[in-house]
């Protein structure tokens, strides 16, 4: 029974998917599979080949055989290895090259004969590449094929670098890499004019002849194409498709990179399920957006005829069911994100009182805050709340050379004019100059550029804060240093960012605390700057009473919302609000037009921001609710007492 209730539950799934809690376990487990292999053949005297990849899923893998190797005893001299792909050009020692990653995460540290090692070749003729990759080919094939292959997947779907169009049948080639993919990798060579346009990779035939294949895929940023690659149809416009055709192949992913699926995304779909509130509300709402109509106008036919029958039948009549979940989106509505003093409170997101509240903002770049949150953040001032704003980082990362240069030219003009002594400026002017035309794609800024860029984004950010109302004493410029180490060692450490954190909580001892809540991305600044500070709360609650009136609720940032069943409180925005946003968002100069990290969308930040904040409006309105011209949604953090 059940296995027959696991396959319901997973039919909507064309490859066997085998789901982690989080990427270290699943990371260890197939190191310990792979080692297992490597000893299997070491008994009979034979070779392992391994399919390696690259990219950030395999990264602790390969970390847990190393440990394997140095701890347990893993040998590597019967190893073999091809790695699926490499860019083209590019030399071996760059610091984006395959060849330099897998040295650094994996060879480097074992026994392997680098002798064995076949990583395709990124600095070749291009004449020369078709026979290369043939002789590539021919160089498996006489190891007798490769017993495991590793993969990644990427945004587009492709596997190695096959992206959308590629053959089922292809071989090692020389291909053209989609836009998005070199999207993906600009921040990895400082801009995606820099990213190579080409690439060699192994094809999705040679891929297919494994004897097992393993896919790899962590947190959510993943998700999506998890969904399309294991449910949606086969398809050259998702190359992973095609490893649905394949009985070797399995998806190593963990929880996060699952949550699209249908048995954990639309459970009531594939099972019979335990109704609990926030799973009745997410049903509902799901409910009336598939059918485009309001909540309460669902009907028990609506129901039945989209999965929801047990709902209905257990807790129904669904007109009942219909109006809690209306009442409970309803009352996530406030004016008043930090509470309305005299007023009941029961219903609303934030308590009455105190009537005056101490609130941080907490934003992981100079301009999160405003991007982000700057409605609510104008309406804490004004209603009178003693509202701070902590800017984790410099963000000097994102400001453009020719900016700092600027600056520099700036200073040096008013010194002249002023009659002063330039010539330390003029000396830092032409240093600069001079390394600007050398600086190598992804290179980090000496100290002296890296303050002036840092400089630039403070008075930014001052700005945006005093006309969202903050009074200058109560922004604070933390420059976690994190940010900057981050670029020069490979193993950072955190500790005196949680402290320095904890040190700024203790003096404002917050009732409120508003932070960034955006995980897709695991190594992501916001990610990090998120778990620095439920550190130190989670050490402050130990010891200090004030935390326990202490709330934390989480913000997106200007590229996705929160999905409406989950928004615990919708700040709504006036006309005049939203402009007001603008122009406090407007006062981050070096970041309008065209930042040096755009990501996906090519819309300015404040096109982003109240479009997304306006779509959230809409979503409201069509479920039924009143209509807002915007709204700033929020999420609030549960503790693990």
């Amino acid at each position: 029974m059940l296995k027959l209730n696991l396959l319901e539950e997973t039919r909507y799934e064309k490859v066997p998917v085998k789901i982690y809690s989080d990427d270290i376990e699943a990371s260890v487990d197939v190191a310990r599979r792979i080692a297992q292999l490597i000893k299997d053949k070491q008994a009979k005297g034979e070779t392992a080949v391994l399919g390696l990849a690259t990219g950030a899923s395999p990264v602790k893998v390969y970390k847990e055989l190393v440990r394997l190797h140095k701890e347990e005893g893993l040998s590597f001299k019967n190893v073999v290895t091809f790695n699926l792909d490499e860019y083209y050009p590019i030399q071996p020692d760059a610091e984006q090259s395959y060849v330099r990653f897998m040295k650094e995460q994996l060879f480097d540290h074992v026994d392997i004969d680098m002798a064995n090692v076949n990583i395709p070749d990124g600095t070749l003729k291009q004449e020369d590449i078709a026979g290369y990759c043939l002789a590539y080919e021919q160089k498996i094939n006489s190891y007798g094929g490769i017993d495991l292959q590793v993969l990644g997947i990427g945004r587009t779907g492709h596997i190695g670098f096959n992206e959308p169009g590629s053959a089922p049948n292809s071989g090692t080639r020389l291909v053209t890499l989609n836009d998005l993919t070199r999207r993906d990798a600009s921040k990895d060579f400082g801009g995606k004019e820099n990213v190579p346009k080409k690439a060699i990779t192994m094809g999705i035939g040679t891929i297919f002849k494994a004897k097992e294949i393993i896919l790899l895929a962590w947190n959510g940023k993943k998700a999506p194409i998890i969904k399309k690659a294991v449910e949606g149809p086969i398809s050259n416009e998702v190359p992973a498709t095609f490893l649905q055709m394949s009985n070797n192949a399995e998806f190593v992913i963990d929880e996060d990179a699952a949550v699209e699926l249908t048995r954990f995304d639309i459970p009531w779909l594939v099972k019979d399920c335990r109704w609990t509130d926030s799973l009745t509300k997410k049903a509902v709402v799901w409910l009336a957006k598939t059918l485009g109509k309001p909540i309460l106008k669902l009907t028990e036919a609506d129901y039945n005829n989209n999965g929801m029958a047990q709902l209905a039948t257990d807790f129904g009549p669904v007109y009942n069911i219909n109006i809690n979940v209306f009442n409970k989106l309803q009352h996530t509505i406030t004016g008043w994100p930090g509470g309305k003093f005299n007023a009941d409170d029961s219903q609303r997101p934030e308590r009455a009182l105190p009537q005056v509240k101490r609130s941080i903002v907490f934003s992981p770049h100079p301009d999160d805050d405003v991007i982000s949150m700057g409605g609510t953040f104008i309406r804490l001032a004004d209603q009178g709340h003693e509202v701070h704003v902590a800017y984790q980082t410099s963000g000097n990362t994102a400001v453009w050379d020719e900016d700092a240069l600027r600056y520099v030219e700036f200073a040096m003009d008013f010194g002249q004019a002023q009659g002063q002594d330039t010539t330390y400026l003029t000396n830092l002017y032409a240093t600069m100059n001079e390394f600007f035309k050398t600086k190598k794609p992804n290179q980090s800024d000496p100290k002296e550029i890296r303050t002036i860029k840092g400089l630039i984004r403070k008075g930014e950010a001052i700005a945006g804060a005093r006309l969202s109302g903050l009074r200058d004493e109560n922004i604070h410029f933390m420059d976690l240093p994190f940010y900057d180490r981050g670029k020069f060692e490979k193993v950072v450490s955190y500790e005196d960012d949680v402290q320095q954190t904890m040190e700024l909580l203790q003096q404002v001892k917050p009732h409120q605390i508003f932070a960034a809540g955006d995980f897709a991305d695991p190594h992501g600044t916001h990610k990090v700057c998120f778990e620095i500070i439920l550190e130190a709360l989670t050490r402050l609650r130990k010891t200090e009473a004030w935390t326990a009136d202490c709330w934390l609720w989480l913000y997106r940032g200007a590229w996705h919302e929160f999905e409406i069943h989950e928004i615990e409180m919708a700040v709504p925005l006036s006309p005049q609000e939203v402009e007001r946003k603008r122009l406090a968002i407007f006062k981050h100069q070096s970041q309008k037009d065209l930042p040096v990290f755009p990501g996906d969308d090519a819309r300015e930040f404040w096109v982003r921001a109240e479009d997304r904040t306006r779509v959230t409006a809409r979503l409201y309105n069509a479920l039924g609710l009143a209509e807002y011209e915007a709204i700033e949604a929020f999420v609030k953090w549960k503790f693990e007492d």
